[in-house]
């Protein structure tokens, strides 16, 4: 990798790119990210890493984001909009035009496999369609067409997870015995970083994905297997992909619309037939088996790190009920903006539990403690090691310390009996002189049980979480916490 030159990253927000951008930064590339919000993206990138305002679809915008830069990532794509073909197509086309304009060298993109030969769907036609408009810049195209990533945070792999977790019997239409090739995320980020030290500048196509065909069926089958569920498919000879998305976005976290688009997409074949990529590469992707192994041992760090639906931030409103679902796991995220340093903010959240309490209704609290008591749980009597000090591994109450950065970051690990596993976050930010506290609560369900238990108690949780984070805002705007202070 030759970290004197520039690299522009698009779709930096996104779930590939998110991840890119941290491998970038970790090996010392120099970045320049195009974001049409850069506020967005601000928070999630180191502090070498440059951020320019700009969208593919503003020609004009994309010149000076190309300016001075030797490899342009492209990784955007229009799924959410209703005619993302011809989003698809404007967007490739203002981004050739500005390539032709500046001296980049070569243009790196993300697509999908599949024959175009066997009538592909408008999903997988329209991957292909943007590769081709990116060629006609006349600069170096490398195209890297993949089937399903499979990370915990993917589309497919996220889909995947939510249908096995919650349903024991699924009625399933013939498309998911439709042959594939995973890939997983890991991989991929191998091909998208070492084709910087590709020699030679030629227009080339990759066909890449891990050593394993295998069907929706077989990658549920599999998941199912590493978590211990026991599920049974009931095949139907009919169902079509509307009917399919409206079943999926009942039951996953996908949105219909997106939905449709995913289906249609897995109707065709994505295998490797050019094996091109294993002679150019030294590279030999782990099988579906390891893949989703990782998936789940990670995903307690990655969830944190990029998701499918992050670029969806800027123009999709998630659906809500009970909290945000992401997966097979659901969110409570609450903020509240203080007038006071980022340090005096986290003051009472370094003190939280213990003697402290948790600052609204400890009374319910107790009462959580002791049911958990009842149930063979460690209750509140663990209490703290200190009570204003905190370290990763320190108990607190029936909460374990996960993560621990002094005046910015807390995160709490749930060792009370759940049907599932559960997480207590805070983070403290800089904003407009004053700090603006994220508090996020995560469920983790087993199961149908573990659903019913967060919806159960959703509308508790609500009282509860609400209260906590206002009167923590309350504390930190006072004096209050310096009684707490006291050793």
């Amino acid at each position: 990798m030759d970290r004197q030159t520039l690299v522009l990253l698009t779709g930096a927000s996104g779930y590939v790119g998110g991840r890119l951008l941290k491998v970038l930064e970790s090996a010392g590339q120099p970045v320049r990210c195009l974001a049409r919000r850069p506020e967005f993206l601000l928070p999630k990138v180191g502090s070498t890493t440059q951020i320019i305002a700009g969208d593919v679809l503003d020609r004009g915008s994309l010149v000076p984001a190309l300016s001075g830069v030797d490899t342009a990532y492209y990784l955007v794509h229009s799924m959410t909009t209703e005619d993302f073909e011809e989003a698809d197509r404007l967007a490739a086309q203002n981004f050739a035009d500005a390539a032709q304009e500046t001296q980049v060298r070569k243009i790196v993109y993300l697509g999908g496999l599949g024959d175009s030969d066997s009538g592909l769907s408008p999903h997988l036609r329209s991957r292909q369609e943007v590769g081709k408009i990116l060629r006609s810049s006349g600069k170096c195209v490398i195209e890297f067409r993949a089937s399903i990533i499979i990370g915990s945070g993917s589309l497919s792999f996220e889909m995947i997870r939510a249908l096995v977790e919650r349903l024991p019997v699924m009625i399933t239409p013939k498309w998911v015995d439709v042959p594939a090739q995973p890939l997983a995320i890991d991989d991929l980020m191998q091909y998208l970083v070492r084709v910087l030290e590709l020699p030679g500048l030629k227009n080339q196509i990759f066909e890449i994905g891990g050593p394993d065909r295998i069907s929706y069926a077989g990658l549920m089958r599999e998941y199912a297997r590493q978590r211990g569920l026991r599920r049974w498919m009931i095949r139907v000879p009919v169902l079509t992909p509307r009917l399919s998305s409206l079943w999926l976005g009942l039951v996953t976290p996908v949105y219909a619309r997106i939905g449709r688009k995913l289906i249609d997409s897995i109707r065709n074949p994505t295998v490797v037939n050019d094996h091109a990529a294993e002679k150019a590469f030294a590279i030999r992707p782990m099988g579906v088996r390891e893949a989703i192994a990782n998936a789940l041992r990670n995903e307690d760090r990655e969830i944190a790190t990029t998701w499918w639906s992050d670029a969806l931030s800027s123009g999709v409103e998630p659906r809500k009920w009970g909290g945000v679902r992401f997966g097979s796991r659901l969110i409570d995220s609450r903020t509240v903006q203080v007038n006071v340093s980022p340090a005096v903010a986290f003051e009472p959240i370094r003190r939280i539990g213990g003697p402290a309490g948790w600052y609204y209704a400890n009374w319910l609290w107790r009462l959580r403690g002791w049911l958990d008591l009842l149930v063979g749980g460690v209750g509140l009597r663990r209490g703290r090691r200190d009570r204003g000090q905190l370290r990763a591994g320190d108990a607190v109450d029936f909460w374990r310390v996960e993560e621990f950065e002094p005046n910015h970051y807390l995160r709490l690990a749930a060792e009370m009996k759940l049907p599932g596993r559960a997480w207590l976050e805070f983070k403290v930010e800089p904003a407009n002189g004053g700090s603006i506290i994220r508090q996020t609560a995560s469920f983790d369900p087993v199961g149908l049980g573990g659903l019913v238990y967060w919806y159960a108690v959703y509308p508790l949780h609500g009282m509860i979480f609400g209260g906590m984070l206002r009167q923590i805002a309350r504390i930190a705007m006072s004096n209050k916490w310096n009684a707490l202070r006291q050793p």
